[in-house]
């Protein structure tokens, strides 16, 4: 390599760049990148200041023109606003992707026998592998689920699984399991296009793995759902609506798999078959793809006071006539204090030891976890187990006195409802910061979209890399003033 990279962190976009004490994605220590950084590397040290602003604008451009953008409820305005997106890309080497796509694997198929079991033998429940008051006091388990048949057996179609790297290890492990509604994969796609666009010499100094195909897989596994087999299926993506944060994501897989976007009021459920209202008439509805939560699918069986659903679908639902996706219920699995058993799902259901670690986690609902959560506070990150979003969190280390005393109160009077968690160092990757017009590391996490057909998982390589744009932040929500960037598998490692 030449000597241009290393010269280019003591003037140019790197100047004063500070690799700190975390784990730093790019840089093995100062001034010197990791293998598989180094072209890139080379490549931004010879890249005056000016011109990589002007391929920034252009990418906010064309985010802006796609319309590529995310709803903020948190100012009580709910503002739409373009997505926060940073042109440094995330590189992961091909053996790092590689065991984490075995670990993903192993797990999406333990959440998913996990799920046919407590709707189903409850198996792991008698065998006091789990506490069956965790799962039974759980908000999101539905005991109107138990023993109704889902096609295939599979509840787990798409997850979304967020790994942190420790910069402790250099280890990821799993933060949290997303198998309601996961969002966010419209981004991957959009992000690498207009990185394609903006920086399209680096993809030809490097093989990286393709992530268009996502569509077109879930679109397959949707198909294979269908009770009137998969040359008939009529597929359709239900959505809250236009005020919901992900409407840009429900548009945009409804156009790239050819469905119709449909809202609640477009459907209706005549002698216990769904039926989507068109100009032609009525149209049956084999298949829903379904963005709206479970409390607000259906008036007749959850909240009665829910306009987004539609009356009677549960029915056709149980009834074998229409196939959701993803099952409902499933939300079980990805509550917060749940999580932390899944390494004994994957060693009870598959006889194995987890690949990938998990974030060590403090139930509250435990006498003696809540007693040292209670007298660690400032140290640790408190969660509520049923929120998202960056939501109901509390990080000690960053929050005031008074701020940590309320949490303590609503950690007392519903212990049930919060876990603790250590503050995870977060590896950090150079972002571009604005006011300096310089390069800063700053945190990030990873979420991959894996898809289950019941037969295997697809998983796109490399996922959304979430990245918290406030200096010294842990926060990656994007609605908590996060972004995210282009996540780079390369086909062999550098």
């Amino acid at each position: 390599m030449s000597t241009a990279p290393l010269q280019a962190l003591h003037r140019g976009l790197f100047e004063g760049y500070d690799t700190g004490a975390f784990f730093d994605e790019m840089f093995v220590s100062p001034g010197v990148p990791r293998p598989h950084y180094a072209k890139l590397f080379e490549m931004l040290g010879t890249l005056p200041p000016a011109q990589f602003e002007d391929r920034r604008n252009l990418a906010d451009i064309a985010f802006l023109l796609q319309g590529i953008t995310f709803t903020v409820y948190s100012d009580g305005t709910g503002t739409e606003r373009l997505f926060p997106f940073d042109l440094i890309p995330r590189i992961l080497p091909h053996s790092e992707w590689s065991r984490i796509e075995r670990g993903l694997s192993q797990r999406v198929v333990a959440l998913n026998l996990f799920l046919q079991d407590v709707y189903g033998q409850q198996r792991i429940l008698k065998e006091r592998k789990i506490p069956r008051s965790l799962v039974y006091s759980c908000h999101h388990f539905h005991r109107e689920m138990i023993g109704v048949e889902v096609p295939h057996g599979i509840y787990t179609h798409i997850c979304g699984i967020d790994l942190v790297r420790c910069s402790k290890t250099g280890d990821f492990l799993v933060l949290e399991d997303n198998v309601r509604t996961p969002s966010g994969v419209s981004y991957v796609l959009e992000n690498r296009q207009v990185m394609t666009r903006t920086f399209p010499d680096a993809f030809q100094s490097y093989e990286v793995l393709p992530v268009h195909h996502y569509p077109t897989e879930l679109c397959r596994i949707l198909r294979t759902l269908s009770p009137r087999g998969e040359d008939n299926a009529q597929i359709v993506l239900l959505t809250p609506g236009i005020y919901n944060s992900a409407y840009f994501e429900h548009s945009f897989l409804a156009q790239q798999m050819g469905i119709e976007l449909v809202e609640g009021r477009d459907l209706i459920v005549d002698a216990g078959m769904v039926y989507m209202k068109t100009i032609h008439g009525l149209q049956r509805v084999d298949v829903i793809y379904r963005r709206v939560d479970d409390e607000y699918l259906d008036p007749l069986v959850f909240r009665p006071e829910s306009l987004m659903g539609v009356p009677g679908l549960m029915g056709a639902y149980r009834a074998g006539n229409v196939a959701l996706a993803n099952a409902v219920g499933n939300g079980v699995a990805d509550d917060k204090a749940v999580c932390a058993y899944v390494p004994d799902f994957i060693r009870f259901y598959l006889g194995e030891e987890p690949i990938l670690g998990t974030v060590e986690t403090y139930l509250c609902s435990r006498p003696d976890d809540l007693r040292y959560t209670l007298a660690h506070l400032p140290e640790l990150v408190v969660k509520a187990v049923g929120e998202s979003g960056g939501y109901g969190m509390l990080i000690g280390p960053a929050s005031d006195e008074e701020t940590i005393e309320d949490f303590r109160k609503k950690i007392e009077a519903d212990p049930r409802n919060y876990i603790a968690q250590p503050v995870i160092g977060l590896s950090r990757v150079p972002s571009y910061d604005v006011e300096s017009k310089r390069m800063a590391g700053r945190h990030v996490d990873l979420r991959p979209y894996c898809l289950y057909d019941g037969q295997g998982v697809t998983i796109v390589p490399g996922g959304l890399t979430r990245v918290a744009l406030k200096p010294g932040s842990l926060v990656v929500n994007s609605s908590q003033g996060g972004g995210s960037k282009d996540t780079w598998v390369l086909r062999e490692d550098s």
